[in-house]
């Protein structure tokens, strides 16, 4: 397998903070151990921790995991609308680097959120990452034109809104390759389009431990990856997530 693989998302589920039902469904723990368990031999050498809807707005356990990982690793964390700027600051200087907007699964009030992610990226140079279907994004022009800087999740879920997908990545979003067992389209093609757009777009993530995915991640995933951009490989699985995330 490949070295220097840059995870763009992936989450910690800690049972040493609460965890919190979301839409009826307990989570299991998954810890950095199992992680590491389910990640052998992938060659990844840092990547991005992703805020999960089980542990709310308290980010103290994304702060504690980026303390055991070390500076290869950022957080992506999802903050409560009060959060203050010293707060925001304190995130950044334990390695967040992005605001998570969860519109799949709870995110209700949009312009609070729009507005918050706009401070954090004022502040301290944080983009946004969107968890949303696809075809909500043309719903959301309003939202994404007064965001600087922002990456969709999963390919953006489903065939229905590719082609508007397609042209947020021709004015600079970003788009993770994850999360296949979650999609519904044509992986290969959505990501083959999605690169002859703008090769540094994609960015390769497990999503692990795929919590509610019909399928979590496999490594044959990788050759799909693979697949749909050629000699680019190793920016997809790497270098376009360091660049994005700030991370050398």
């Amino acid at each position: 397998m490949l070295s220097l693989v840059f995870d763009a998302h992936r989450y910690i589920l800690d049972p040493r903070f609460p965890l919190v039902e979301n839409q009826g469904y307990p989570p299991e723990p998954y810890t950095i151990e199992d992680y590491d368990r389910d990640t052998d031999g992938l060659g990844i050498t840092g990547g991005a921790v992703i805020s999960s809807s089980f542990h709310t707005t308290d980010q103290a356990y994304l702060v504690a995991a980026l303390q055991a990982l070390g500076p290869s690793w950022v957080g992506v964390a999802q903050l409560d609308p009060d959060t203050s700027d010293d707060e925001i600051v304190e995130l950044d200087r334990a390695g967040v680097r992005a605001i998570r907007l969860n519109f799949k699964r709870g995110a209700t009030d949009v312009q609070t959120l729009t507005a918050q992610a706009r401070r954090a990226h004022e502040l301290v140079g944080w983009h946004a990452e969107l968890y949303v279907e696809a075809s909500m994004l043309l719903s959301l022009e309003p939202i994404l034109s007064k965001l600087p800087a922002v990456s969709i999740d999963h390919l953006g879920m489903s065939a229905q809104g590719l082609p508007y997908l397609l042209d947020l990545v021709e004015r600079g979003v970003r788009v993770k390759a994850s999360a296949f067992g979650r999609i519904d389209m044509d992986i290969v093609d959505a990501m083959k389009k999605i690169h002859a757009v703008d090769p540094a777009a994609l960015m390769f993530g497990t999503d692990l431990p795929g919590t509610r995915a019909p399928r979590r991640f496999l490594e044959s995933d990788i050759d799909l990856v693979a697949d749909a951009v050629g000699g680019d490989l190793p920016a997809v699985l790497g270098g376009n997530a360091r660049a994005w995330y700030r991370v050398k």
